[in-house]
């Protein structure tokens, strides 16, 4: 008779050990140095927010596929979408993503208050939470920026989002400036998950 021992999927040693290297080898080396992001993605078990079978990878340097379509970014993007978003305790925040993972959870101590809405119910007029935001952060790529998205910042807030140029994605940064306006200004290429409910609109081309 054989006797088969069930083993945790990664022992706490072993994601110890993984979660410092992301640190040295992914993000540290990309740039990413600010101590409070570091503190906080050197403290927070990434293994925690995807499938069973994916624990093993959650420090890879990639995208991990957490079903239904939904894909959790590799560690280098959360890691420089919170440098560029800067958040304070002063921030009342959006985060278009899942606001029980792991973005959400790096994030929400950040900041004042945090609000979280779907990529589909955030690019629809009405449905997203009340406007008046300081951040808004997007989780993943987006074509466009849809208006109504816009319409939730506060007269000079700050949106930190991946968005597609040209089939390539790259960290962008905006703040609003007028009434609707709010200008994106990209900043390192960087491969990001992309929203389809951010796609652009498809124009006629002759």
């Amino acid at each position: 008779m054989t006797v088969t021992e069930e083993r945790p999927a990664q022992a706490p040693e072993t994601a110890l050990a993984a979660r410092k290297a992301m640190i040295d080898s992914q993000l540290r080396t990309s740039g990413v140095n600010e101590p409070w992001v570091l503190e906080a993605m050197g403290s927070l078990a990434r293994e925690d927010f995807v499938p069973e079978e994916m624990k093993p990878a959650a420090y890879i340097d990639r995208a991990i596929p957490l079903g239904d379509g939904r894909m959790l970014a590799s560690p280098l993007v959360h890691g420089r979408l919170l440098a560029e978003a800067r958040p304070t305790t002063a921030d009342k925040a959006l985060l278009v993503g899942d606001g029980n993972g792991y973005l959400a959870a790096l994030l929400r101590p950040m900041v004042g208050s945090l609000d979280a809405v779907a990529p589909g119910e955030a690019a629809q007029p009405g449905t997203s939470p009340d406007g008046g935001y300081d951040l808004i952060v997007i989780d993943g790529a987006a074509e466009e920026l849809p208006a109504a998205l816009s319409a939730r910042l506060a007269p000079e807030g700050r949106i930190v989002t991946g968005l597609v140029l040209r089939g390539v994605t790259r960290i962008a940064v905006g703040r609003k400036t007028g009434a609707q306006d709010v200008a994106l200004l990209p900043l390192a290429e960087i491969g990001i998950p992309v929203l389809p409910e951010f796609a652009a609109p498809k124009r006629w081309s002759f």
